[in-house]
C-alpha cells in the first residue's frame, strides 16, 4: 500500500499568532485542506494520515469534515510526535495497527503547509520509492551557497553545481525507514533536520525527484501573500 502521511505538527512561531500556519486561511479555505485535497487527488494513495498537535486533532477533522466532502473513509487525522521524525513513526506505527506495514509498503511524507505540490511531484515520489527505497524532492539552489561555522565569517562557498534545497514530499519504505531510525542513537536522533538525513546518517541512498520552484513552504507572512497569488493563477 501507499500512504500519504501529512506533517501538520508545527505551531509556526515564525508566522506569530496564536493559530499554527497550516490553520490560516487562504481565500476561505485553510492552507492544510489545499494540501490535504492535491493528496485526495492522487489515486495512487491509498490512504491518507494527517498528523497535528493533540489539542487540534478534533479541529483539523471538523475542518476536513466542512471542506471535503467524502474524504472520511480515505484520511485519518492522529497525533503527531514531539518532533518532526516522531510523528512520522507515529503514522507508521498506526499502518501496523491497521495490518499494511509490510517491506513493500510507501509511505509520501509532506509539509501540509505546501500546498502546492503537484500530481507529477507526488507520482515521480512513489516510482523513486518503488525503484530506489527512498527519494527526496529537492531543486538545483540558485543562490550562491555560504558556510560559516561561527556565524560571524564565511568558512566555505560550497560549488553552487552541486547544490539543492530541499523540499516536501521526502518518500520511503516504511518498515525500512522505521528500522533504520530506530538503528540511530539518541545523539544522532538530536542532529536530524528531516528525514532524509535518517538514511544519510547511516550510508543509505536517497534518490532525487525534480521539485518546482512554486512548491513553497508557508512559514513567513510574505509567504501568505505569494501563496494567495499562486491559488489566483490556478483558477
Amino acid at each position: 500500500m501507499v500512504y500519504g502521511v501529512i506533517l501538520a505538527g508545527g505551531v509556526g512561531s515564525r508566522m506569530g499568532g496564536e493559530k499554527p500556519k497550516q490553520y490560516l486561511t487562504v481565500k476561505n479555505k485553510p492552507v492544510i485542506i489545499y494540501t490535504i485535497e492535491k493528496f485526495l487527488a492522487c489515486s495512487q494513495l491509498e490512504k491518507i494520515i494527517v498528523l497535528c498537535p493533540a489539542n487540534w486533532v478534533e479541529y483539523t477533522k471538523n475542518l476536513i469534515k466542512k471542506h471535503i466532502a467524502g474524504a472520511k473513509n480515505r484520511v485519518a487525522v492522529i497525533e503527531g510526535g514531539t518532533t518532526r521524525n516522531e510523528t512520522i513513526m507515529n503514522a507508521v506505527d498506526l499502518i501496523e495497527l491497521d495490518g499494511n506495514l509490510n517491506e513493500d509498503t510507501i509511505i509520501v511524507t509532506h509539509d501540509s503547509v505546501r500546498p502546492f505540490v503537484t500530481h507529477r511531484i507526488i507520482a515521480e515520489n512513489i516510482a523513486a520509492c518503488e525503484k530506489f527505497g527512498a527519494c527526496d524532492t529537492v531543486i538545483p539552489a540558485t543562490d550562491t551557497i555560504v558556510e560559516s561555522e561561527n556565524g560571524l565569517n564565511i568558512s566555505s562557498i560550497p560549488n553552487r553545481n552541486i547544490m539543492y534545497q530541499g523540499q516536501t514530499p521526502q518518500s520511503f519504505k516504511a518498515l525500512k525507514l522505521r528500522e533504520v531510525y530506530n538503528s540511530l542513537t539518541d545523539e544522532e536522533k538530536n542532529i536530524l533536520t528531516d528525514a532524509a538525513k535518517i538514511y544519510v546518517l547511516k550510508g543509505e541512498q536517497v534518490a532525487l525527484v525534480s521539485g518546482e520552484t512554486f512548491n513553497i513552504k508557508i512559514t513567513y507572512p510574505f509567504d501568505l501573500r505569494i501563496a494567495k497569488s499562486l491559488l489566483e493563477d490556478e483558477e
